[in-house]
């Protein structure tokens, strides 16, 4: 545990003290969206998203029992990865992935949550087989419709999981979405009925070297609904760092190209 958290004040210890309540609330969150739902709380896993947080700030979350991070960005997980590299932690990536940053993502993260085309499949599998490696996948599905996100249509799912299964350096372990903000209410909430259906409907139909283990839905604004509705991965990051900074660029705009 470093020195920040075991004494002495100032801002850096204070940060540390937001941080550690901050986590601790999120986790009673996800408990408390479990026990309304009647599952464990074991089910779901807490990935803290560190989008434009420093990796100093990173490492209070560690100390406080951070075992799993994902960043949007190719760029910050570079660098970011000497301040975090030997700390007990596993690092995904959530964002859009373009074609050209597939060799420099493979080097940080142990599982990709947006592949979302059989180009981007074909290409992180050609990468994988240099090296002998496989790599853990979930496959991005638009549950929303929005033209501002990523991932394959609704019904162009099963063709492309079909496709992608045929890639043996990948291991499809199930599904990802961002859907509409809570405050669409009820058609926000369909959203994360309709990845937990098409997860269903894909595990029924038993393809070779397809797991549907997790469900990775639901960030700061909803993530108890979308546990209630199944998520075995929420993605919080705002709730236990507080707001993003606002320069341009830094919020969530998936077609914006500065994502990866």
């Amino acid at each position: 545990m470093s020195e920040i958290m075991t004494g002495g004040e100032g801002p850096d210890f204070e940060d540390a003290r937001r941080i550690t309540e901050n986590l601790a609330a999120v986790r009673a969150g996800i408990a408390a969206a479990c026990e309304t739902s009647g599952r464990d709380v074991s089910s779901v896993r807490l990935l803290v998203a560190t989008k434009t947080v420093p990796a100093h700030r990173i490492r209070l979350a560690i100390d406080a029992g951070v075992d799993l991070i994902a960043e949007n960005r190719v760029q910050e997980l570079a660098t970011k990865d000497g301040a975090l590299a030997g700390l007990p932690v596993r690092r995904h990536f959530v964002g859009h992935l373009q074609s050209n940053k597939v060799r420099d993502v493979l080097r940080y993260v142990s599982c990709i949550h947006s592949v979302d085309s059989m180009s981007l499949a074909s290409k992180l599998a050609r990468e994988l087989e240099k090296t002998g490696r496989q790599l853990e996948i979930l496959i991005q599905v638009n549950t929303s419709g929005e033209a501002s996100k990523f991932g394959v249509g609704l019904e162009d799912a099963e063709s492309l999981i079909r496709s992608v299964s045929r890639l043996e350096p990948l291991r499809i372990m199930g599904l990802m979405t961002i859907g509409l903000l809570f405050s669409h209410g009820e058609a926000a909430r369909r959203c994360f009925v309709e990845l937990r259906q098409l997860r269903d409907h894909i595990a029924r139909l038993a393809l070779p070297g397809v797991e549907m283990a997790h469900l990775s839905m639901g960030m700061t604004p909803d993530y108890q609904e979308a546990i209630r509705e199944g998520a075995t991965i929420v993605r919080v990051g705002q709730a236990i760092f507080g707001p993003r900074p606002t320069r341009p660029g830094l919020f969530w705009d998936e077609r914006d190209r500065d994502q990866v």
